[in-house]
């Protein structure tokens, strides 16, 4: 299992901060930001062959089901 943000999130805030450099602001004036948008991946594959059950509700969940 990995829960973290957001790839396509990640390079899409990349890219507003790219534009706003480009556009004259300076790196040390734009703020720090989180990520807003996180997902949820199982890898079923690893988790057998650990020995482990996903619970249905789990995986229903899941922004993305390996395997």
């Amino acid at each position: 299992m990995s829960y973290g943000s957001s790839i396509t999130d990640v390079y899409r805030q990349a890219g507003v901060y790219t534009g706003r450099i480009l556009k004259g602001e300076r790196p040390a004036d734009l703020p720090v930001q989180q990520a807003t948008k996180v997902e949820l991946f199982i890898n079923l594959k690893t988790a057998k062959a650990l020995g482990l059950t996903m619970p249905t509700a789990l995986l229903v969940r899941a922004d993305e089901v390996i395997e």
